[in-house]
């Protein structure tokens, strides 16, 4: 059986890590590239890394923080933000990340999905879907949360699976940052209808909200960002909670 993996979440601006509630209200949380190497030695399973003003502000995620992540850490670690191209990709993996997370792009450009796994490979792809429930139904929301779309979240799913993705990261909006649990009853309808894993994120606030989504939700990864920066939840403590739920994990 496939172990299920904690993934620190590190959204950055301006060169920082920062946090907020439901996509706003930042607060500083730190220097990425040491939290990075504390999770790492922590026992955290991957990384992510958001520069979450990339395409809000049209730049590129900064590849000496890619370098300077790689050259610390001995766990896998994604980068997105601001990636719209073949070449953004050849840049942050030839810096040392494994793999990249496209969000914003990749609904402007699906094309860029197929092109991305067909040069890269779909293991280093992972699409991160913002979605918020709007009138009972799950709506696909861009550039950091702020735009709404039409998208229903389970038919774009399907579609970046069969584009070639190696793995989604769903963040419920609804959920980010307000501690209540994750968005089990979606995550578990995309576990079941998918055959790529799915990362959980958004509203991780305990150790049970983590056991719940590893089993209501079938999620094979879950992601948290605020409860660890600020030291809410240490990582070992979290995955004996887990194996004590009989949730395999690596310890």
């Amino acid at each position: 059986m496939l172990t299920k993996r904690i993934i620190p979440c590190l959204d950055i601006k301006n060169g920082r890590t920062v946090k907020g509630v439901n996509f706003v209200d930042l607060r500083d949380a730190g220097d990425p590239v040491e939290l990075a190497d504390i999770y790492s030695k922590a026992g955290a399973d991957e990384l992510v890394f958001l520069d979450i003003s990339a395409t809000e502000e049209r730049r590129k995620t900064l590849a000496n923080l890619v370098l300077r992540v790689a050259e610390k850490v001995n766990i896998p670690f994604t980068v997105g933000g601001g990636i719209s191209s073949v070449e953004d990709v050849d840049i942050l993996l030839q810096n040392g990340a494994d793999k990249i997370s496209v969000n914003s792009s990749a609904v402007k450009n699906p094309q860029l999905i197929n092109d991305l796994a067909s040069k890269f490979g779909s293991q280093c792809i992972t699409v991160a879907i913002d979605a918020k429930q709007i009138d009972g139904a799950w709506k696909v929301h861009l550039v950091g949360g702020k735009v709404p779309t039409e998208l229903d979240l389970f038919e774009w799913a399907k579609e970046v699976e069969q584009r070639g993705a190696g793995e989604i990261l769903f963040t419920s909006m609804d959920h980010d940052g307000t501690k209540d649990g994750f968005a089990n009853e979606a995550l578990a309808k995309l576990s079941t209808e998918l055959n790529i894993p799915i990362i959980a994120s958004g509203g991780a606030g305990n150790k049970t909200h983590f056991v719940d989504t590893f089993i209501e939700g079938k999620a094979d990864a879950a992601l948290a960002a605020s409860v660890f920066h600020f030291k809410e939840i240490e990582i070992k403590e979290l995955k004996k909670e887990l194996k004590d739920h009989k949730i395999p994990v690596r310890l």
